[in-house]
């Protein structure tokens, strides 16, 4: 069955106007206005709405193993939620053991997949480096698809890497032109805080806050920019959540670096107050890096406006309250880190982004769907309504109000780091592959299977 919108406002990182979009098959097939309608097609009227093209998250870990037991939601649960909020693909992670085979690592991550209802691709997470790193590098990049490598500076003894290692890395990454994504804090600093801390007594969660200052981040932040410069690797630091780190990146980006930065909603809209929240409310919150000051809010605005900040992702990565966060209730560095957000996004940035006035509806589509397809590897196929492009479409209708709650939710977690705030607005209609999946929050999957992207 071909669709046909009709009227809606379209909205493209870099143009705004009222037309027709003729789908046809998984494609659109046309823009304009009073296109032909034709036998079996669905009519959709649009006006008064919003367009976009659907929602990319490129930063969520699905079904993530942790000594508390893998994140609450899997990737069946979380695209489902991810479609009520407006995203129809996402970039998941697989993250080898030390020493394993990155390509049997990747066999393993896509049978995780296999029930996800949006497309995915994956960011390859490089935990060691060995003779055969380099080579199964070029084998990710030239046979599966991977164009992303993901590394971590905290984490140490687990998943993270030395500096070293990370020069490695990066020199392979740039001879082959890939991105290396940066989870950026200076992990030996973080475990030499966090032994100080304890030896004091101090174990509930505000301290998880204050064992990853400000610094811990910008010098790790710092660090990864000199590497850069050596190697000109194209490199991508996720959460960026200080003002510090923003600074930096700048200078950086002004001087000719390449060097993308990510943020998230949370350190947009939440600040360290939330560690105060008494147990077990404040065990939510507890997440790598962790929320921050006003101030730190304030600069990530700005640079999202400036460009300095491309990406809004959500670093999705819930834990129930009741049996995995509440492991650590007496010792903080034991609280599995992560929270939910990928339901959320869309509508926190366009009330809090748009509707304030912070950013314009076109870069609202931009830091949400275009720019990391553009990175990613899958621009025009996501992250664009044109002709040709994927029917990946969403119809935004402004005018509904919705309050966030962990008992209305579709993250399957009890409970929510946005509990309690207001949006307006809310992806009314989904289309995903050409095939409308919700309509006024009715889930329509029947067959619905996501596919893989390969990102070549």
């Amino acid at each position: 069955m071909n669709i046909l919108i009709l009227q809606g406002k379209v909205i493209t990182y870099k143009t705004t106007e009222v037309s027709d979009i003729l789908i046809v098959k998984n494609k659109i097939a046309a823009i304009g206005n009073n296109l032909k309608i034709t036998d079996n097609t669905k009519i959709i009227d649009a006006s008064g709405k919003y367009v976009f093209p659907g929602g990319i998250d490129p930063h969520v870990h699905l079904n993530l193993p942790t000594p508390a037991g893998p994140s609450s939601d899997n990737f069946e649960t979380g695209t489902i939620a991810a479609i009520y909020g407006g995203t129809t693909s996402i970039i998941d992670f697989v993250t080898p053991n030390k020493n394993e085979s990155l390509i049997s690592a990747f066999n393993k991550r896509i049978i995780d997949a296999k029930n996800s209802k949006t497309d995915y691709g994956f960011h390859m997470g490089i935990t060691s480096w060995n003779k055969n790193t380099a080579k199964e590098i070029e084998h990710c990049v030239n046979e599966l698809g991977i164009t992303s490598f993901k590394t971590y500076m905290a984490y140490k003894g687990a998943i993270g890497i030395e500096e070293n290692e990370l020069y490695e890395v990066m020199k392979i990454a740039s001879k082959l032109h890939v991105v290396v994504s940066v989870h950026c804090e200076l992990g030996d600093e973080i475990l030499k805080l966090q032994k100080e801390i304890i030896a004091k007594g101090n174990i509930t969660p505000a301290y998880h806050a204050l064992s990853r200052p400000n610094y811990v981040e910008a010098e790790s932040v710092k660090h990864v920019v000199e590497l850069a410069k050596k190697t000109k690797c194209i490199v991508y630091i996720v959460h960026t959540s200080t003002k510090e780190s923003i600074k930096i990146i700048e200078t950086a980006q002004k001087s000719g670096i390449t060097v993308f930065s990510e943020t998230c909603p949370q350190y947009l809209l939440l600040d360290d107050s939330v560690y105060n929240k008494p147990l077990p409310d404040s065990l939510k919150y507890v997440i790598s890096p962790p929320i921050r000051k006003i101030a730190d809010q304030n600069a990530l605005w700005k640079a999202i406006k400036n460009k300095t900040v491309q990406f809004v992702a959500t670093d999705h990565c819930p834990f129930n309250t009741k049996g995995q966060k509440a492991i650590g209730k007496n010792d903080f560095t034991k609280i599995p880190n992560g929270a939910g957000g990928i339901e959320h996004r869309l509508a926190l940035l366009y009330t809090y982004g748009v509707l304030k006035n912070k950013i314009s509806i076109n870069e609202f589509v931009a830091i949400t769907s275009s720019n990391p397809a553009k990175v990613f590897g899958i621009y025009p196929q996501k992250g664009e309504i044109e002709v040709g492009s994927d029917a990946d479409i969403v119809i935004w209708n402004p005018k509904t109000e919705n309050v966030i709650s962990a008992k209305t939710h579709h993250q399957n977690c009890d409970s929510n780091i946005y509990e309690g705030f207001k949006t307006k607005g809310n992806a009314e209609t989904v289309i995903l592959n050409g095939k409308i999946v919700l309509e006024k929050n009715s889930l329509s999957l029947k067959s619905q299977k996501g596919k893989y992207l390969k990102r070549f």
